[in-house]
């Protein structure tokens, strides 16, 4: 009866070995696909509601995230990727601001761009709506995932 708890000890030990090995593998060239949406350079995901400038509550600054950027920086009818929080925000109407999941959801490259009314990931194609996230060019069947975000003033914020 040792011999399952021992084949289970080999397995678990070498699969601790092989995730120790491999912190730190992959590079920090943005233009290669990455191997998985966690290793992509861009920002968190959540599915939960955008914000925008008209609805959104005053909160205090403690409970919303260090300050993404400013509203002035979002293009109205554009938008603005932040590769390195994983994060895109539009502003799909003046003043609505919506925020997304930067990671692709066809194979987990980070999108690249907002043009002409859309997200573009550069990997395969796909090109998602800048108002709700939804896809408008596969070959992405899924739509990004909603980023909450928080309008404060000229702030934008991730909560």
């Amino acid at each position: 009866m040792t011999q399952p708890a021992t084949r289970r000890t080999v397995l678990a030990t070498g699969a601790a070995a092989l995730a120790a090995g491999c912190v730190g593998c992959g590079g920090n060239d943005k233009t290669s696909k990455p191997a998985s949406p966690s290793s992509a350079a861009s920002g968190p995901t959540s599915p939960t509601a955008t914000a925008s400038a008209s609805t959104t509550a005053s909160a205090s600054t403690s409970s919303a995230g260090k300050e993404l950027t400013k509203t002035s920086d979002i293009p109205e009818g554009g938008g603005k990727v932040f590769a390195d929080r994983k994060i895109v925000v539009t502003q799909p109407a003046k003043g609505e601001y919506k925020a997304f999941s930067a990671i692709c959801t066809h194979e987990g490259c980070t999108v690249r761009q907002v043009a002409d009314g859309t997200i573009d990931c550069p990997c395969h194609g796909s090109k998602f709506h800048i108002t709700d996230g939804s896809v408008a060019h596969g070959p992405a069947t899924r739509p990004l995932p909603a980023r909450k975000i928080e309008v404060e003033g000229n702030s934008i914020r991730v909560i």
